[in-house]
């Protein structure tokens, strides 16, 4: 039984030595090994190439006013701050509640301009009863004129007494009277409904925003809690100059009109032409020396006032030879500056790469466009293809 079971499994058994084996040939082998290797090659190619952009480009050119304009030595150097000679906290004449404040650093302002509101309830209920007064005290003395015309015409005809002509006149008079003083308590209330409207004194820029709406003001001392004094400071951008502290023993060497150079503790490249204002005819005792007002011969909005500076007093032969307002920076063709928000770019090329550098651009001239800071004279930017390049890209200049 045991060898029934045994010869039948032998026949259900498959005899794989029988079967045929089909072998390739080695070439054709290699050959399907090279085309999935050139397949995945030419697939990958384009991700793992790195793309060269095209680009052209142009060169930053330093701008005159640069450098330092002195021909000569200097006779004596001294530190101090930009200062402004008009400057103002505006406020009200009247305390009160602000009720909003229209301004805010930085903003520039011209004469007479509404920078803020009291709340007016109070003075605006003033002013209408102050009008209705008047009405009624016009119309009281317009109703007494015709009857004191008839009175005037009646004594002269002798047909009243005097005394009842002084009685009316009386009444006529105490009548104008009172419109006059109407007119002029009305005025007083227009006054005072004026005076909740606070002004710019002058134009020039806000620097410092020191009241908020809901805070009372009071122009005559400041109280606790949110009582200020004053709503903003002003200045006048045209009236900056420079303070300095000279040393008494050395103040023989400044006098008026003294040609000098001005430079920024921000920009310590940039020499700015000047001349001596006045010499404080004064001295400090503490300190032992003499206030020195130095003006700039040269505007410029980068110039702002508690500026540190470093003034150099030159003798008359060194006067600086451009006293104009040269532009200072360097130029760039305008299409080589790129948009990225509210932010002002451009692409330096440096040993074929680009480099992203964000600029503060000044004025565009018929040279190009100026830009402040970011960028040096001398290097290379380019001024194509900006919106296809990013930090770091590769590029190719063409000609």
């Amino acid at each position: 039984m045991d060898d029934d079971k045994s010869a039948l499994l032998d026949a259900l058994r498959i005899d794989r030595t029988a079967l045929p084996r089909t072998r390739w040939p080695r070439w054709t082998v290699f050959a399907v090994g090279l085309v999935l290797a050139m397949a995945s090659a030419a697939f990958a190619w384009p991700v793992f190439r790195e793309q060269v952009q095209p680009v052209r480009v142009a060169v930053a050119r330093e701008l005159p006013g640069n450098s330092g304009p002195t021909a000569g030595g200097t006779l004596l150097d001294a530190t101090g701050y930009v200062v402004a000679r008009r400057q103002a906290t505006a406020g009200p004449k009247i305390a009160g509640k602000l009720r909003d404040v229209l301004v805010e650093e930085g903003m520039r302002v011209e004469a007479g301009q509404v920078i803020a509101h009291l709340d007016d309830s109070n003075a605006l209920a003033a002013l209408n009863q102050a009008e209705a007064a008047l009405v009624q005290a016009e119309t009281t003395a317009a109703d007494a004129r015709p009857l004191f015309e008839r009175n005037r015409s009646a004594v002269a005809n002798d047909l009243i007494s005097r005394e009842a002509y002084d009685n009316a006149k009386a009444s006529f008079d105490q009548a104008q009277t009172a419109a006059a003083l109407a007119r002029s308590a009305l005025a007083v209330a227009q006054q005072n409904e004026d005076d909740t409207v606070v002004k710019a004194p002058f134009a020039g820029v806000v620097t410092v925003k020191a009241a908020q709406a809901g805070e009372i003001i009071s122009p005559l001392s400041a109280g606790a809690g949110f009582t200020r004094t004053g709503i903003a400071t002003i200045v006048d951008m045209d009236s900056l100059e420079v303070e300095v502290d000279v040393s008494e023993n050395f103040i023989n060497r400044v006098r008026a009109d003294q040609p000098c150079t001005v430079t920024l503790n921000a920009y310590t490249d940039w020499k700015i032409p000047g001349h001596v204002i006045a010499v404080v005819p004064t001295a400090d005792r503490s300190k032992a020396t003499v206030r020195v007002r130095v003006g700039f011969d040269a505007k410029d909005p980068r110039i702002l006032p508690e500026m540190g500076v470093r003034v150099a007093f030159l003798a008359d032969d060194a006067r600086p030879a451009q006293t104009s307002a040269a532009p200072a920076g360097v130029t760039v063709p305008a299409e080589a500056i790129a948009a990225d928000g509210a932010q002002k770019v451009l692409f330096v090329v440096r040993d074929g790469r680009v480099e992203r550098r964000a600029v503060k651009l000044g004025a565009r001239t018929a040279q190009g466009q100026i830009v402040l800071s970011g960028l040096s004279g001398g290097e290379t930017v380019t001024v194509s293809g900006l919106d296809k390049l990013a930090d770091g890209a590769k590029v190719r200049i063409e000609q």
